[in-house]
């Protein structure tokens, strides 16, 4: 509470109002994980009282009595400005990291404090790294709350959070605006209410779709929900030992990369294509551009498996490739084949996925493929000036003409990705990890990605790391997850009220 007051405005009132305002709409994103421990808590007693079941109940007692806190001794208020949405987007992600990590603490097993914060962050910013070595020794209702991590920070904490403020709130506003990126409002072009309910209603409908299909392929009930909360959400967390591989299936190969491939399309151009009946959105030049790298990477990844990773088959070949390109790309990291066996090229093309990513208005991490859409056509009309000085060129995306500031805005946000990944790369390697899993390990990180190469390959997991890398890879998560920007903003208002 002294942190949300020392950055308050300097007048008493507007302080006392503020941390109100912030303290609040906090609450409501810790009830929400709280009601999503009390599911796990269900699932424990549908089980028989599995070994979790008193570390669940303890940790939603501490989250509801916390985020039901500022309901009972704090006078609701409704204004705020735009650094309480900041505070708000930001106090929630770190509240949501601290109290989801209480039900692994309290277990046990693999999950030291760091493990456990570790485990927490990853699961929340749908990155879907792991610090387990055996995933099935954990009862199902803590597979269960590991999966809804997935599910509540898929959508974003704060988006949930918009569900439940009024409409009309200036609250409700602000935080849409903060949220929901630029891009992905661009998506959808509807007020921050509209777009709140077409996120929550396509994420959804392509979580019980997803359930109702797995389930069909073979999986058992709690698997498949586990895997569509998994996959809808781009997180990549399994209830098995070696992720999808252990199905050997290959129509549960097919399911899980549609949907993969579905959940990293802007949810407003799906839930258009539904409303509206028509596929002009997939025609934009984003969702093109998106489809397009999917098919030439996983080609590409398919021929360097048959000629160099020893396949027999090219059927085989193209699905493995696929799968891994689709789960890579979309920040899911799903593991569907040991990508540590790979051949060079195959995993330098898997690297490229996991920086390229996926599109905005998605649950995907990473750069955005809207991003590198419009760094692309940008650097070509910047040619098309040099060669016709005299002819006017502007950047357009999908019949709309981009200002100076978005693209300039765009090109920035690469150049603050690309700073972070190298400062985070050079850190992990002081800390002893050699070259490979530095690198990639942080480019997984920072992309919401989970797997990188060789021991943290799909097959691998992050155990094994020092625990100062652990701490660095969930602060490259995190900002990965709220897209660096909102962080870097609390800490200048920090900075100012310093000076």
């Amino acid at each position: 509470m002294n942190f949300l007051i020392y950055i308050c405005k300097q007048n008493p009132d507007q302080e006392t109002m503020h941390v109100k305002a912030i303290s609040t709409n906090v609450g409501k994103a810790l009830l929400i994980n709280a009601l999503f421990m009390l599911f796990a808590i269900i699932i424990s007693i549908i089980y028989g009282f599995d070994s979790a079941f008193t570390p669940l109940v303890i940790s939603f007692l501490a989250t509801f009595i916390t985020g039901l806190f500022p309901f009972i001794f704090v006078k609701r208020r409704t204004e705020t400005s735009l650094q309480d949405g900041y505070l708000t987007i930001v106090i929630s992600w770190l509240l949501s990291f601290v109290f989801g990590m209480l039900p692994y603490v309290l277990w046990g097993g693999e999950f030291t404090l760091t493990n456990a914060w570790f485990e927490s962050v990853s699961g929340y910013t749908t990155t879907g790294s792991t610090i387990l070595t055996d995933i099935e020794a954990l009862p199902k209702s803590l597979l269960f709350w590991r999966s809804s991590t997935h599910f509540i920070g898929g959508l974003g904490v704060i988006v949930f959070l918009l569900m439940v403020i009024p409409d009309t709130s200036p609250t409700k506003l602000k935080l849409a605006h903060l949220e929901l990126s630029s891009l992905s409002k661009e998506g959808y072009r509807y007020k921050s209410g509209k777009t709140s309910r077409v996120m929550l209603t396509v994420y959804l409908g392509l979580t019980l779709a997803e359930s109702l299909c797995l389930w069909a392929a073979g999986m058992s009930l709690f698997d498949a929900v586990n895997h569509a909360f998994s996959t809808v959400a781009t997180g990549g967390f399994s209830t098995r030992n070696t992720s999808i591989m252990h199905y050997a299936s290959p129509l549960i190969d097919i399911i899980i990369t549609i949907f993969m491939a579905l959940s990293a399309m802007h949810f407003g151009a799906i839930f258009a294509i539904l409303a509206k009946r028509t596929l002009k959105p997939v025609t934009s030049g984003v969702t093109r551009y998106y489809l397009w790298v999917i098919a030439v990477l996983s080609i590409t990844t398919a021929i360097s498996l048959k000629l160099q990773g020893g396949y027999e088959s090219w059927g085989r070949s193209f699905l493995d490739s696929t799968f891994q390109t689709v789960s890579y790309l979309t920040t899911t990291g799903f593991g569907q084949a040991d990508n540590s066996k790979w051949p060079l090229l195959a995993n330098a093309l898997l690297l490229f996925a996991a920086f390229h990513c996926g599109c905005s208005g998605s649950t995907t991490g990473g750069i955005k493929a809207d991003r590198m859409y419009i760094s692309l056509k940008a650097i070509w009309m910047d040619l098309q000036k040099r060669l016709h000085p005299s002819s006017l060129f502007r950047t357009r995306v999908s019949g709309r003409i981009l200002d100076e500031d978005a693209v300039s805005a765009v090109f920035m946000y690469i150049v603050l990705y690309i700073v972070i990944l190298f400062l985070s790369f050079v850190l992990v390697l002081i800390c002893g990890l050699d070259i490979s899993d530095a690198f990639s390990g942080t480019l997984a990180s920072i992309g919401n990605v989970g797997p990188g190469l060789g021991q943290l390959g799909t097959m691998g997991n992050y155990s094994t790391i020092p625990a100062a890398a652990k701490f660095i890879f969930t602060v490259d998560m995190f900002l990965g997850r709220v897209e660096i920007f909102p962080v870097l903003i609390v800490f200048s208002m920090i900075g100012n009220r310093q000076k």
